[in-house]
């Protein structure tokens, strides 16, 4: 049983910094001795929480289904001795657990499940975070802790870790795979802007640090001046997530005189365009004092990509590299993810995993722990690539669950040497994914009718063929008509075709 609330340092206090320090010291012992070890007991704290800005987040179609895409992670059931404790806002459909335990490898679905805990705290509001749903609900505590069991072979894997989820772990006695909230600016956008000039990457020329729509028009101006045939400019808050949070100004025909800082500020309010179609200048300006942002010059190119890399530094201080992909964007100016493809395009994969791994010996350095993420925006010139550092991701991001499915399902490897991913037998596999398959006819589908029409069109994914298609996010199918899906293939080619077969098959099951 949990203490009494009354026994907890108080949050944020140094007294619960000096706790969580100390929590945190417990995670190379478990990476030395007992997650190497697959039959080693262990329990696994699922936190899916969005600890994000909510203004900035909250018109994500079907957002409170978005603690679904950790769901990936009851594929650790396979281990024989590993225990899941997942929580969530509102309960999950049964039949979407059993969707994932169904998949596990060599596990009885009954096995699977007596090791499996998921709690809910029967609130499906977006005002509050998961996590801080989770801290206002003392019994529910109570409960979480008596599922993790024994504190010493527990951790907490979480979307992201914010000062939330740092008192969460202190109050459940267990410590966070993942980033010290302390650390929280490096993944700021003007944080890596810092940790990209530091490692020596290329970015795009722009401005960090800056706090109002002064600054933001004094360096929209300054970028001007310095390369006047600039035409556009991103304006960007410091926490922003998949493109929402960004903006674009047409610079074409600012002024060349000194009016220029004029011309700007009397343009933001006008000519700014937002990813998110319902912000308005008033908003994002008085946002921007909150947080803080950048302006950059916009990288122009016909053939532009935006690829990114994954990679992890462990609690041993080693670094691995995860992945590569090639994200697929929309939105307004196309800076919002909705999908991507594994791996990034041979022309360049290796190139970016190198710029990559500078940046990740450079938060190394600075202590960065856990899984993150690196976008680039890469652009043809002079026939060769140009790969500009765009942000750092430090959490779980669009490509974690897809990859990590793939990883589960196949019990394969990411080969650094050629950025493949290889089963055990050394074929490569290749997937195309999204979060954001959305169409109005899809609520006609409950999650059952999904899985029937998977098995009756012979899309569900096979173990022995090792292909064929993953679902998530289905719990968001009925009352959004959006779901996720990963394709996985022997080729790209073979990859996409799964895919579009897919939707294909999809839009035909619900057409009236």
């Amino acid at each position: 049983m949990s203490q009494p609330k009354s026994a907890f340092p108080e949050p944020n206090s140094p007294q619960e910094l000096r706790c969580f320090a100390q929590l945190q010291k417990r995670l190379a012992p478990l990476f030395r001795s007992v997650l190497p070890d697959p039959r080693a007991a262990r329990t696994v704290l699922v936190n899916p929480s969005l600890s994000l800005d909510t203004e900035v987040i909250e018109k994500i179609v079907g957002l409170p289904h978005y603690e679904e895409r950790l769901l990936c992670m009851l594929l650790l059931l396979r281990l024989p001795r590993t225990r899941i404790v997942y929580v969530t806002s509102t309960p999950v459909d049964p039949s979407i657990i059993d969707y994932y335990l169904h998949l596990l490898p060599g596990i009885p679905g009954i096995h699977a499940r007596k090791r499996l805990m998921m709690l809910s705290c029967q609130d499906p509001s977006t005002r509050e975070t998961l996590t801080e749903k989770l801290l206002a609900r003392p019994r529910l505590l109570e409960k979480l802790s008596a599922a993790i069991g024994d504190p010493d072979i527990a951790h907490m894997t979480c979307f992201n870790a914010t000062d939330k989820e740092r008192t969460l772990a202190v109050r459940l006695d267990i410590p966070i795979f993942a980033n010290d909230p302390a650390l929280q600016h490096l993944g700021s956008k003007s944080g890596s802007r810092h940790v990209f000039g530091a490692a020596g990457v290329l970015m795009p020329p722009g401005y960090e640090d800056l706090r109002d729509a002064n600054d933001i028009a004094e360096s929209l101006a300054e970028l001007k001046r310095i390369d006047t045939d600039l035409r556009r400019a991103a304006v960007k808050l410091e926490f922003g997530t998949s493109g929402e949070g960004n903006a674009v100004l047409d610079l074409s025909d600012a002024p060349k005189d000194r009016s220029l800082v004029t011309w700007i500020r009397n343009q933001l309010p006008q000519r700014l365009r937002f990813e998110e179609p319902s912000m308005t200048w008033e908003r994002y300006q008085a946002k921007f004092e909150q947080m803080g942002g950048v302006v950059e010059a916009w990288i122009e190119g016909r053939s532009k990509r935006s690829p990114s890399v994954q990679c992890r530094i462990t609690p041993l201080g080693n670094l691995e590299m995860i992945s590569t992909h090639d994200q697929v964007l929309g939105g307004p100016s196309r800076q919002i993810f909705l999908g991507c493809t594994f791996p990034a395009d041979e022309a360049y994969r290796l190139q970016i995993q190198e710029e990559g791994l500078k940046i990740a010996n450079e938060l190394k350095q600075r202590s960065a722990l856990g899984r993150f993420g690196i976008d680039f925006v890469s652009v043809p010139k002079d026939g060769r690539w140009e790969h500009y550092a765009i942000e750092i991701n430090l959490r779980k991001g669009g490509t974690t669950h897809t990859f990590r499915t793939l990883q589960f399902l196949t019990d394969g490897h990411y080969d650094t040497e050629t950025g493949l991913f290889l089963t055990p037998g050394g074929d490569p596999l290749f997937y195309k994914a999204s979060d954001n398959l959305k169409n109005e006819r899809y609520k006609s589908l409950a999650p059952e009718d999904l899985m029937d029409i998977a098995v009756e069109h012979g899309l569900h994914f096979s173990a022995v063929a090792q292909e064929g298609t993953f679902f998530h996010l289905i719990g968001a199918l009925s009352g959004f008509g959006k779901l996720g899906l990963v394709c996985v293939a022997g080729s790209p080619q073979a990859a996409s075709q799964l895919f579009e077969n897919t939707i294909s098959v999809l839009d035909t099951e619900t057409r009236i």
